[in-house]
């Protein structure tokens, strides 16, 4: 590697020790070098060296600190990431990135006029799945689409604990948490829609904040794609389903990465990243005759370490980043409408 970022995190929680840590301590092209830890001084006892900061503002006054990882409440995320980039850092931060195109608008006009980068954290473009799926459409075999179902279900009945995401406040709901997701997967590889609709729900008993939605996206030649997640859903449906004028693609939501940190698995691991070989999509393809041949289509390796990558080559080579203002910009446009 040319150089190490000199990188600094902005929480230690899940997200922070799963998420991220991880994943610019092994990437060689980063240095894991400091991090905001207001309670618990845990950090340190995983990453030997790292530095522990009290506050934000002492952690942006860093002169080392080169790129700032926004890993805290959503809320805050518009803040953190103005006062980053004025304190002369490049900024990481995770989904979503703020509760408005407007405020999307002036931090990327902020970032080009301090000379800095903005990256959104879209570690599901680099799912097993997702991969997986893109790699079915762009080879043909389906035809040309005509309907598309992303799904991301769960079953949590009680109100969560995490008050940025039950309190009625920007970027709060199920709509802002997992849409983003199912959103950047849809406009990455079919683009901005040409016209949406949504609908959104509120199921749980005592619940102040949605925790349902559906997004209908309509694209040119008649391709329908839905987006839905609930929470109330004790019988997850296939989170993929894809049909075309030629066949039909099923797939589970098997991505492992997520399970296989949180079990502790080192990235060096063989294993890390791998599905289990039953959770195959299926691929059905209609001949000329109108007869359905099923075959099993083997899952790409999940590679979260796909986007660091991508953040160093654009911060280095000036390769550009694969997650673009102007997807990011439309679908902040329809979760905000």
């Amino acid at each position: 590697m040319e150089k190490a970022i000199v990188t600094g995190l902005l929480a230690f929680g899940m997200s922070g020790k799963v998420f991220h840590a991880p994943f610019i301590d092994a990437h060689p092209g980063f240095k894991f070098h400091a991090v905001l830890e207001r309670n618990q001084k845990t950090a340190a006892a995983a990453y030997p060296g790292v530095k522990s900061y009290d506050t934000f503002e002492s952690l942006i006054a860093d002169p080392e600190i080169e790129l700032v990882i926004v890993n805290t409440p959503n809320f805050t995320h518009a803040d953190y990431t103005r006062r980053s980039l004025q304190a002369g850092k490049h900024v990481l931060i995770e989904k979503p990135f703020t509760p408005t195109s407007a405020e999307a608008k002036e931090l990327f006009e902020l970032a080009k006029s301090v000379g800095k980068q903005i990256f959104i954290y879209h570690n599901r473009r680099w799912d097993s799945d997702c991969t997986s799926i893109q790699k079915v459409v762009e080879s043909g075999k389906l035809g040309r689409l005509v309907e598309v179902h992303y799904r991301y279900d769960r079953y949590r009945k009680a109100i969560g604990p995490k008050i940025f995401k039950e309190e009625p406040q920007p970027a709060s709901g199920l709509m802002y948490d997992l849409g983003p997701h199912l959103l950047d997967q849809a406009i990455s590889l079919f683009g901005k829609p040409t016209s949406f609709y949504k609908v959104l729900g509120k199921h749980r008993e005592n619940t102040k904040v949605d925790d349902y939605f559906m997004i209908h996206l309509s694209y040119p030649n008649d391709l329908n794609v839905f987006l839905t997640s609930g929470l109330l859903i004790a019988d997850p449906q296939k989170a993929f389903v894809l049909h075309g004028s030629a066949g039909s693609f099923v797939k589970g939501r098997s991505d492992v990465q997520e399970g296989q940190l949180l079990a502790g698995m080192k990235l060096s691991n063989p294993a890390f990243g791998i599905e289990a070989p039953e959770d195959k999509g299926h691929l059905t393809i209609m001949d000329e005759q109108g007869t359905p041949h099923l075959s099993l289509v083997e899952s790409e390796h999940g590679n979260y370490m796909g986007l660091f990558e991508a953040v160093y080559q654009s911060l280095v080579n000036d390769i550009p980043y694969p997650i673009t203002e102007e997807q990011i910009l439309a679908q902040l446009e329809i979760l905000e409408a």
